[in-house]
């Protein structure tokens, strides 16, 4: 049941793709295995980061001395990869491992390049927009300065309020000698008519 059920649905899967639709709208004849970039960069970049390591070339050389040591030193009969072969499994091995190890390293390399390109462009984008914003505040610094030309120093307002201070002193002294004098003319005519 569960296969007429699996049947039907992909029986109408296949009546939907219609030949008069147009190419971008229907699905492939063939399905496409899409496979996944990132994953297997992450994997390589993973794998080479593990060959780059110190443990590894220890690892590696102990493997090759326990290897080269037990095909040498073993009974003949005992030996799988024997000395008077030139240890070609050993041989062989390596070269395998070379073999997968090279495009490894070099597709971690590859994507390396690539997020240096994008940090590079965004150093780009950030110096351009710190050069920006620095030109825009020498431009605001430069009219700033400008405008300090016309505003009045410390000086120039110490001798103004100087000015006005000698004026209303001399208005004062002026208003005085009016008021002694109405005050004189005041007693000179009180005394008159008296």
């Amino acid at each position: 049941m569960a296969r007429r059920d699996q049947h039907r649905r992909s029986s109408a899967r296949r009546t939907e793709v219609r030949l008069d639709t147009p190419k971008g709208m229907r699905g492939p004849f063939v399905p496409r295995f899409s496979s996944d970039n990132d994953r297997m960069g992450r994997f390589s970049e993973a794998f080479a980061r593990g060959m780059g390591t110190p443990w590894f070339l220890v690892g590696m050389s102990l493997f090759v001395v326990v290897w080269l040591s037990y095909n040498s030193l073993a009974p003949v009969t005992a030996q799988f990869d024997p000395r008077a072969l030139n240890f070609t499994l050993l041989t062989l091995i390596l070269s395998l491992q070379a073999s997968y190890a090279a495009p490894m390293i070099l597709l971690a390399q590859n994507r390396q390049d690539d997020r240096d390109r994008v940090q590079i462009e965004q150093d780009r984008q950030r110096a351009e927009r710190n050069l920006a914003d620095t030109e825009y505040l020498a431009r605001e610094v430069v009219a700033l300065r400008l405008a300090m030309k016309d505003v009045a120093t410390k000086d120039f307002m110490r001798s103004e309020l100087r000015a006005l201070l000698d004026e209303l002193e001399h208005r004062d002294d002026e208003n005085t000698e009016q008021a002694e004098a109405a005050a004189q003319d005041d007693i000179t005519r009180n005394a008159r008519e008296q």
